[in-house]
């Protein structure tokens, strides 16, 4: 397994990237090949008495910023450590493809550098979120405007993902929503409402908010990136939130102090459930090869566990899953599409030997 990761990217690059790196390769086994600026690679590794030697180097000199076009991935900053990890992975130079860095830049570069799995309308990134049962919301960020197809297909591909990756027979697929009635939501959610509640390959229990999404609502949760973003960074924030009150709460006082150490093991596992670090990246679904997005502050543990998501996505074999989803997808499309035609096709017949009326000439 070969794990092409760019080092430049995201908040604390390459610092944290670099030792993250170091971690994963302690774990799990796969070969790394770390692009980007060797000066600072070899500068982080001075300073964290790391041993990089057993890594491959690919040379970059640009970097890609948060503040970037997402554009510029394949235009002003085609050279830049992202550009070039990714072109490393269309050419089959690694297995998958690890970055922090801007999420707009990372989905077009995938996007139109490794290429979508055919059949595939809109990619989006997948996050499992440790919620009452795991969750996949679909889209976390990529897409900020959708089409209800885009959103019904977001509903296959989440489905094959869980089936290959939880072992899920028939993941429940529901629609992020304010109401759970079929009316509820803009043109946008009722018209996706009415595809995934006819796609006989998607076991749609319908509308879901986000109070019962996190009790277990479903397994797969399907919305616009923009919606998806705010949905995850709220229960990212909350979880923050609920661990320092609970520690406040006991380390209050000796009695509370005393509770705590008798529960100091299903704390620990609670506490490690809500961390995001803990959970790494996401996948971006429905590109033909696996590309992570890992959080854009990832320290060393995150982007340790990021790579991890990495090596399990590009093992599974779920992307076959995907491709033969798009497929069957694709072909669905294609028959609708073709009987949409047959009866809207049909010429209007003028009557025969009847003249056809015309403007009359207007006298001079």
């Amino acid at each position: 397994m070969r794990i092409i990761v760019d080092v430049m990217g995201g908040d604390k690059a390459p610092d944290e990237t670099v030792k993250g790196v170091c971690l994963a390769a302690r774990e799990y086994n796969a070969t790394y090949i770390l692009v980007g600026d060797r000066a600072e690679i070899e500068r982080v590794a001075e300073e964290n008495a790391l041993d990089i030697r057993r890594f491959d180097i690919v040379h970059t000199e640009t970097v890609i910023t948060m503040e970037d076009d997402p554009l510029c991935v394949v235009r002003s900053k085609s050279d830049s450590s992202m550009a070039t990890g990714l072109r490393l992975l269309a050419e089959g130079e690694g297995d998958a493809f690890v970055s922090t860095g801007n999420t707009g830049a990372l989905f077009t570069g995938a996007t139109l550098i490794v290429r979508k799995i055919k059949g595939v309308t809109r990619a989006g990134i997948g996050t499992v979120i440790p919620l009452q049962t795991p969750t996949l919301l679909l889209d976390t960020g990529a897409n900020v405007t959708v089409t209800e197809e885009n959103l019904e297909q977001f509903g296959s591909m989440g489905s094959a993902y869980m089936r290959k990756m939880y072992g899920i027979a028939e993941p429940r697929v529901g629609l992020l929503n304010n109401g759970s009635e079929s009316c509820k939501g803009t043109e946008l959610q009722q018209k996706a409402y009415q595809l995934l509640g006819s796609n006989p390959d998607v076991n749609f229990v319908g509308n879901v908010e986000a109070n019962t999404a996190v009790v277990g609502g479903c397994d797969v949760l399907v919305a616009d990136g923009f919606t998806g973003n705010i949905f995850l960074k709220a229960i990212e924030g909350l979880g923050k939130y609920l661990l320092l009150k609970l520690k406040d709460v006991l380390y209050s006082s000796t009695a509370t102090k005393i509770a705590a150490l008798t529960m100091k093991k299903p704390l620990t596992a609670m506490k490690k459930d809500l961390d995001p670090k803990e959970h790494g990246g996401a996948p971006i679904l429905g590109i033909s090869k696996p590309v992570v997005k890992a959080h854009g502050s990832s320290d060393a543990i995150a982007f340790k566990n990021a790579i991890r998501q990495a090596i399990a996505y590009a093992d599974s074999g779920v992307i076959y899953d995907l491709a033969a989803s798009a497929q069957v997808f694709a072909a669905r499309k294609k028959e609708e599409h073709d009987q949409w035609k047959r009866e809207h096709s049909e010429a209007v017949e003028v009557p025969r030997n009847t003249d056809i009326q015309t403007e009359e000439t207007p006298q001079n």
